[in-house]
This record gives C-alpha cells, structure tokens and sequence, in this order.
C-alpha cells in the first residue's frame, strides 16, 4: 500500500510493528518484522541504485569514511578470493553486499561512495524506525507493555474502590498518542537520516528504479509464501477479535457493560478474566482434524517458555514493596517531604516527573522503573492534592520512552544486534524522540484526558492527607 519508496515503505514497517506490538509482547512485534525488513534492505542494497526520498543531510550524517572504507577493502579482497562463499557476508558488511560497488569505489570514482553512503542511512533509519515504532504501539493498550500492565494492578492494589481505568478509555486516551508520535518520529528519522528533501510526499509515480522494483518484489514473495490462512490462525484470530470485543465492552463508562451482570463485577469480573478463560481454550481446542492424533492449541511446555516469568516475579515485588511502604508509614512520610511541591503549578510538577521517569528508564528496565516509581508518585500526588491519575499516567507512558541505548529495552537490543546502526546513532535519535513522546503525552493529559479521567478533580478514591479538606476542588 505505501509502495517502496525508502521513507514511505519505512512508514509502511512502523505502522504494522506498531499495531503488532499493540496486542503482543513489543519484543514479539520487532522479531517478527525485523527479518522482512532485513530482506528488503539486502534487495534495495544489492540493487545498487538511487531513487530515494532526498538528499542526504550532511550536517547530521556520522563520520564514518575510515570504517566504510575498510568495509570496502575487506569485501574487494573477498572478491579475489572466489573460494569464499557469499552466505558469510554479515549483517554489517550488508552495507557494501554489491561487489561491483567496491571496485568502484578502490577506482575513486566519485559516484560510489556517496551511494553507499546514502544507502547506510537507509540501513539505519529502517531499522531504529522498527524499534521505536514497537515502543509507540504499546503504549497504546492496557496489555501492550508491561509498565502498563503494572499500573493497571497497582491501582488494583492501592486504590480498590478506583474503576475509572479500563481498556476502553485508555485507548482513548493513549492511540491518538501513539499515532502523534509514529507520525512526528517518522518525519523526524526521515530528516535525520535520509535527507531534508521531503517533496516525495506529494510526489507520485514515474520510473522505477531497480531497487525499487527489487524491494518490491521481496515484499510480495514474503505475501505469497504466507498462503491461505489455515484453520488454525482462522480460529487464532478469532479468539483474538472476540478478546478485544469483550475488553472494550466490559465496562465502557458511557454506558453499562456486560460486568454488570454478574454480582460483585469489579472484585471478581476484570480484564485479566476474560484473557484468562479466552486463553484457556488453547489448552482445551485441537490443533487439528478428529481423524488426526488429540493435540491441544498450545501445550503447557509452550507455554512455560513463552511466559515472561521474570516480569511476573518482578511485579509481585513491586506490590510487595508497595504494600510495605503503606503499612510502615513510608508513603506517609514522603508525602510530607513532597508537599512543597503543591507550590508549583500541576503541569510542571508533572513535566519534572515525566523526564525523571524517562532518564531513568533509559539505564533500567521499563518494569523495574514503574515499580519502583509507583509508591513514590501516588504519595506525591496525595501530598500535593492532585489526582493521582493525573501523575501516574504520564508517567507510565514515558516510562515506555526508552530510546536512547541498546540495554533500554529489549526491541532495542535486538534491532542492534543486525549491525546496521551503533549507539550514536540510537542517542541521536532518540533524543529527539523522547522529547516528541513526552509532550505528546503531556498534552494528552492536558486536553482530552481530563474528561477521560476526571482528572481536574480529587477523587473520592484517594485517600485525604491530614491539612486537606475533603471538600476542596
């Protein structure tokens, strides 16, 4: 659908890893879409021609002529040597695959190098595009992203008579967000690595060029070898669809949902229920026909290495740790400590949070910053009168703005485990990113989060600090 133009099929790969890691673990989501755009970036690569989306920006390009360079002599001397097979050309030397080009190149001709050099930006802008891309779509849902996950059930915890988060109303709040920054970061790494040149927007049409043609063609066969959909991932995705229609209707808000028909629906009737009992068919459904041997869906030793058990010990600490805080007196104390934070204007109180929360996460995982930060916040927010909605939603979504290095996450790591892109490369551009996901978020819950949540007002949820009327707005 966005053909094969560099900058518009890298909107193409953000916008299905974005979707994907919607529903499914983000790391899933890059795995899966990693290896397409990889065979694409080989295709275009080997094809050895222009046709891009502008010109290189020179004033953001990295120096990297020594290592292209010895890139180049290493392949031509590979040349000499046709004993070497092709399968052990890796991921980085991908960058000058075309032998033709390396000679080229030893022949200082001048066209070459800017080609190849042109073509690494490509490499790189594909790849971080699909790594971030996975981050921005999984903040979208309650189970898109573990950090999600757990302030959904922290709130459980700490705030059990609190039901005005539920799947429906957070992605309300959270896709426009998503959208708003998949579509400014893929401007922004078009800019930064492709070129400044963006009249391919309304340009449409014209020639081909071979790389073009080659990346399509890669595309397509990837579609083809897919085939029909088996009854297997039709049954699949029906589960899935039906999972998603109970999660939206469960309790909408704006009108009665289906949990109110069962009694005491908040305490036993959540979305962890419905994921639950839709999960357990895989257990119970054969995986094939009744003349074949009974094998179910799934297995339980499947299932016991897909489970992210570390994530789950992890929350149970951080509910632990939470549960600690209030019985010792700890919340209490620090609430007091924060209070002369109430001095300054909410949004700014807020805005400090959001970028502490967003350094942090940068150096430790997602799960491991939001379990620590949640008992500190919602003491803060208590202490300073606010909704602690207000505090702990922003700062769950930056919690998810790890973009700056490799360790922040794993989608990270594993699109630089390919060799296209290095560590300043990612800074780079993450910076930029971080600062487009923290005001895309802060001018969420600035604007139509409010309604959302009721967040101009202190809930009767939340509990009142001794020097506060309860009556006060």
């Amino acid at each position: 659908m966005v053909g094969v133009n560099p900058a518009w099929l890298m909107l193409g790969f953000m916008s299905g890893c974005a979707f994907l890691s919607m529903w499914v673990q983000n790391t899933s989501a890059v795995t899966m879409v990693m290896p397409i755009v990889e065979a694409v970036l080989q295709q275009i690569l080997k094809a050895n021609e222009g046709g891009g989306a502008g010109e290189v920006n020179p004033n953001l390009q990295l120096d990297e002529t020594d290592c292209h360079v010895e890139k180049m002599e290493d392949n031509v001397s590979n040349q000499k040597r046709p004993d070497v097979p092709e399968e052990k050309l890796t991921c980085v030397q991908i960058q000058t695959v075309s032998q033709p080009v390396a000679a080229q190149v030893a022949m200082s001709q001048p066209a070459a190098p800017s080609r190849s050099k042109r073509d690494l930006m490509i490499c790189k802008a594909m790849c971080i595009s699909v790594a971030y891309s996975s981050n921005i779509g999984g903040i979208s849902t309650l189970p898109g992203t573990s950090p999600n996950l757990i302030f959904s059930e922290y709130l459980n915890q700490i705030y059990p008579n609190c039901n005005c988060v539920n799947f429906g109303n957070w992605l309300l709040l959270c896709l426009p967000i998503s959208v708003i920054m998949l579509l400014l970061t893929w401007i922004w790494l078009c800019w930064l690595f492709i070129g400044s040149d963006f009249r391919f927007l309304w340009r449409c049409g014209g020639r081909k060029s071979e790389g073009d043609r080659a990346a399509r063609r890669v595309i397509e066969e990837e579609y083809r070898s897919l085939g029909p959909m088996s009854p297997q991932e039709i049954f699949t995705g029906s589960v899935f669809l039906l999972m998603v229609l109970l999660w939206l209707t469960r309790s909408p808000g704006f009108i009665t949902g289906w949990a109110s028909l069962f009694p005491h629906p908040s305490g036993y009737i959540t979305d962890a229920t419905v994921a639950l009992l839709l999960g357990l068919l895989f257990f119970i459904v054969p995986a094939s026909g009744p003349s074949q041997k009974y094998e179910t869906m799934i297995s339980w030793k499947e299932f016991q290495v897909s489970m992210p058990w570390k994530v789950a010990l992890l929350v149970g600490g951080g509910f632990a740790l939470a549960e600690g805080t209030e019985v010792s007196g700890l919340s209490q104390w620090v609430a007091k400590l924060l209070t002369p934070l109430g001095d300054l204007p909410v949004l700014a109180t807020i805005t400090v949070a959001c970028i502490i929360v967003t350094t942090v996460t940068e150096v430790a995982s997602n799960a491991a910053t939001i379990t620590i930060f949640l008992p500190i916040l919602s003491p803060l927010a208590e202490a300073i009168h606010v909704n602690p909605l207000y505090v702990l939603i922003p700062t769950t979504l930056c919690t998810s703005f790890s973009f700056l290095l490799p360790v922040s996450n794993p989608p990270n790591a594993v699109v630089f485990a390919y060799g296209h892109i290095d560590i300043l490369d990612m800074v780079k551009a993450g910076l930029g990113v971080n600062m487009i996901g923290v005001l895309a978020t802060l001018l969420a819950v600035s604007t139509w989060g409010v309604p959302l949540f009721s967040l101009d007002t202190y809930p009767e949820w939340a509990p009142v600090l001794p020097g506060f009327n309860s009556t006060m707005p």
